[in-house]
């Protein structure tokens, strides 16, 4: 063998052993007559000691070299507390070189490394302790997850990469048959009919660490493929699939962090998420809510805010307290903020003495004191408004804004991890350039009991048995109860304005 132990093996305990390592030389110290490298695998780093003897044939060693050193393990007088190994070091009695290294493009020290030139050396890259520190962490959580769904009755079923193509939420990646000429695979978006079919199999707990693919723009928090681990589980509630995965996040974040995490994890309705925080996966770790004004406006003179309302709109307002100081400049980026969510400008009033601004002369006394008293504005606030006739649009608007003040004056407490779900979402959506209804989950959730006699007439109130696991603003799971009757999913498909030939061609495995 190359090497005896790993350069994050060694401790005290080792002292006076023989052994042999090998590694990259992450760094090279002179001290008078001694030579020290710091010897590096992915285990970790062990300090080697060059005698005298040594000094002149290691004087050619360069970072990044590839080396085998033997050599006696010796305790060290001062050990250094950041290494794990710092209690020992190897004295070597040879060593040779099994790979050169010409000088690196990047410094893998450096924290200021663009992704493109981090994209570029790739390989060089994943050297990095952090990089190797994010791997090692993601095999360690997929270990765990597999012994988890093990441990509660699953079983882990590969299902097919090249399928065919199903309505989901992005364009399919599609891939040409070479021996079907003018066919095509698609690469699937989740497993979703796949894990359906087990289900309908008898296999009543399924789990798969799954690679999904989805041709959709790239975004910080969306890329073209990536893994989930994709659950599926028969003659259950909703209830019972949220509290299997608050176990499995309270088990992961004790092993990875050592948190005990409170559970049962607070369940927050979709409608009180856009009411308050303007998005159905808020960041909780500040304040600044959202306000409805419609009942305090409702016949205000004020131009802006009426014409939203008698439209059957909405106005919506945005407390940032002690933010009175933020500049013109600063308001103006606030502005682009909320005109990305199609609000066509925003509003604002800054509290001296009194409510001032653009807004201040066309709002009553009667008004002024009613917003100050709603909102708790006190001394250096700034309110921010957003009127349209789209209701959706004030929340979106304002919460976007939310989180961008949220960043911005530093009102983020880091240190917090928030969990918690977000349940009740709509079944359906119009979509204005169909003109017909869309699932916002997908074809196969179910209503919720209470809302199926809503189906016909009132689509848009009805409430799916959806939801989603939210930390720290960003979803990071969700499902749903899958419809189980055939008459159910028929009037599914007729809402969302599926044929019936449509989807005996789709789904007939299924119906």
């Amino acid at each position: 063998m190359l090497r005896t132990h790993t350069c994050g093996e060694l401790r005290k305990g080792d002292s006076n052993k023989e052994v042999t390592l090998a590694g990259w030389v992450h760094a090279i110290r002179l001290h008078g007559n001694v030579t020290f490298i710091d010897l590096r695998d992915r285990y970790g780093i062990t300090q080697c000691v060059l005698s005298e003897e040594l000094k002149k044939d290691g004087s050619i060693l360069k970072k990044e070299y590839v080396i085998q050193i033997k050599g006696q393990v010796y305790a060290k007088p001062e050990p250094n507390k950041k290494l794990t190994t710092g209690d020992v070091e190897v004295r070597v009695k040879s060593f040779e070189i099994l790979n050169e290294a010409e000088p690196l493009p990047l410094d893998l020290e450096a924290s200021n490394l663009t992704e493109e030139t981090r994209l570029k050396w790739r390989f060089l890259d994943l050297r990095r302790e952090k990089m190797q520190n994010n791997l090692i962490t993601r095999f360690k959580v997929l270990s765990s997850v597999r012994e988890f769904y093990k441990e509660h009755g699953f079983i882990e079923i590969e299902t097919p990469i090249l399928a065919k193509s199903t309505p989901e939420g992005a364009r399919d990646y599609l891939v040409p048959s070479r021996v079907n000429p003018g066919n095509f695979y698609a690469l699937p978006q989740s497993p979703q009919i796949f894990k359906q079919l087990c289900m309908v199999a008898g296999f009543d707990r399924y789990f798969q660490i799954v690679r999904c693919f989805r041709d959709e723009d790239l975004r910080g928090q969306r890329q073209p493929e990536f893994t989930q681990i994709d659950v599926e589980m028969s003659f259950v509630e909703q209830k019972d699939i949220l509290h299997l995965h608050e176990i499995l996040m309270k088990k992961l974040w004790k092993e990875l962090f050592n948190v005990e995490l409170k559970v049962p994890f607070e369940r927050m309705t979709y409608s009180d998420a856009m009411e308050s925080y303007g998005s159905d996966k808020p960041d909780r770790r500040f304040g600044l809510k959202l306000s409805s004004l419609n009942d305090l406006l409702r016949n205000t003179q004020c131009g802006i805010f009426k014409t939203a309302i008698d439209a059957g709109g909405s106005v919506y307002a945005l407390n940032a307290k002690g933010a009175a100081n933020l500049s013109r400049k600063d308001i103006d980026e606030c502005t682009e903020v909320v005109k990305v969510y199609k609000a066509k400008g925003l509003a604002w009033l800054k509290m001296d003495k009194e409510l001032d601004g653009p807004l201040a002369k066309f709002l009553s006394k009667e008004e002024k004191d009613a917003l100050i008293k709603k909102l708790e504005v006190k001394k250096d606030d700034i309110v921010f408004f957003v009127a349209d006739h789209k209701h959706y649009v004030c929340q979106t608007a304002l919460g976007a804004l939310r989180l961008h003040l949220g960043n911005k004056l530093n009102l983020i407490d880091k240190e917090k991890w928030d969990f918690f779900w977000v349940v009740d979402f709509p079944l359906v959506e119009y979509d204005e350039d169909e003109k017909r209804h869309i699932a916002v989950h997908h074809p196969f959730t179910s209503p919720k009991h209470d809302d199926i006699g809503l189906m016909d007439k009132h689509p848009l109130k009805v409430r799916a048995q959806a939801h989603d696991l939210v930390l720290n603003g960003v979803e990071i799971g969700g499902g749903s109860i899958r419809i189980h009757h055939r008459e159910l999913q028929e009037k599914m498909f007729m809402l969302l304005g599926i044929s019936k030939n449509e989807a005996e061609k789709k789904f007939c495995f299924l119906l």
